[in-house]
């Protein structure tokens, strides 16, 4: 039997939350990838754990497009693992991952995994330099067949279908250039995908990891992948653990850290940190009117993270030269985690290379 407070203090550590300083070799959550979403995106879930990103490059980084087609930062050195670590686990998968273009697809007679090969090798030769997405889409819907495109209304233009476009991209040896919108496609100089991706890299094992105990079904949701694909490929070495009275895995070698870890710090997540990933939604936050407000339909807050607890949402408020950092709070804060809070949009004011003219918190 855990409590979800032992859960999520071994969260907090196993993303290394509570650190202070790190490098990017020891970065945990590297290893899964961290997704670049907005502003306080990759550079931020790695600055919070410690992550000296100011003179962070592309020589020592690499984004792609990959988990829900999501672009993710990675180890420029880990590429030919994650790109193996990225690949569908079978035609069912592939299928799933590209939601509704799987449909026209199938109806033409053409198996997904096929046409992720095809788009691959067109996209290869058409990103010879660096290139602008809409470019490069333009290009394949000139010339691909009907079943691999749509029409798209805001644009009023036939364009391929969004995820078998970003899908196809590792594939087909590109990386997004840092820093560019809209996005810019370059070749990955001396790309080459490995065998296998190593237990390291695997994508079911860094979840279990990072964000155990875990179901099958909660690691299905986050790699937007059959459950029957993850339950083939569910690791032998884990240990069961009941959660609010559900069984989960965890791996056996991180038994001992889940009921020993401690989960202290204040921290300012961003939108899209991994920490707030977890597919186990009313674990991280039990109260459902707290829940919407974390994760709304459109315009997702940041959220207040204190000694293992996730405690409220912020917003950075931007005007002018002015900067400040509203926050939301769940509960009564003490006058010292507010002074932790304040310490921590001091940090973020910085790493956005602004002055915080404040922080609001609400009632």
């Amino acid at each position: 039997m855990v409590d979800r407070r032992q859960v999520m203090n071994f969260r907090v550590r196993a993303q290394q939350l509570d650190r202070d300083e790190g490098t990017l070799a020891d970065t945990t959550v590297l290893d899964i990838g961290v997704q670049n979403t907005g502003p306080d995106g990759a550079r931020w879930a790695l600055a919070v754990r410690g992550v000296d990103v100011t003179a962070l490059s592309d020589r020592d980084v690499v984004l792609l497009w990959t988990v829900r087609g999501a672009p993710h930062l990675y180890r420029r050195a880990d590429i030919a693992q994650v790109a193996a670590a990225v690949e569908p686990f079978s035609e069912a998968d592939a299928g799933k991952r590209v939601y509704d273009a799987a449909k026209p697809l199938k109806a033409a007679g053409i198996d997904t995994l096929a046409a992720l090969d095809e788009i691959a090798a067109r996209m290869r030769a058409i990103v010879s330099t660096p290139t602008v997405k809409g470019d490069v889409s333009g290009r394949l819907a000139a010339a691909l067949p009907e079943p691999y495109l749509r029409f798209c209304r805001p644009c009023d233009a036939t364009h391929l279908y969004e995820m078998p476009f970003r899908l196809a991209a590792v594939r087909a040896g590109l990386e997004l250039r840092l820093d560019t919108s809209p996005p810019v496609l370059e070749r990955i100089t001396r790309f080459r995908r490995a065998a296998t991706a190593g237990d390291r890299f695997d994508l079911i094992r860094a979840y279990l990891h990072l964000l155990g105990p875990a179901t099958p079904k909660q690691v299905a949701d986050y790699l937007d992948a059959p459950l029957r694909d993850v339950k083939a490929r569910w690791p032998d070495d884990v240990i069961e653990v009941t959660v609010d009275g559900e069984v989960r895995s965890l791996l056996a070698a991180d038994e001992e850290a889940l009921g020993s870890a401690d989960g202290s710090g204040t921290r300012l997540l961003g939108p899209y940190d991994l920490f707030l990933q977890a597919k186990d939604r009313a674990t991280l936050v039990p109260d459902t009117a707290h829940a919407k407000q974390l994760w709304p339909v459109l315009g997702r807050p940041g959220a207040v993270l204190v000694d293992g607890e996730l405690v409220g949402t912020w917003r950075p408020r931007k005007s002018g030269k002015t900067f400040t950092v509203a926050v939301q709070p769940w509960r009564r804060l003490s006058d010292a985690t507010r002074k932790a809070v304040t310490g921590q949009a001091e940090r973020l004011a910085a790493y956005r290379s602004v002055s915080l003219s404040g922080v609001e918190f609400g009632s």
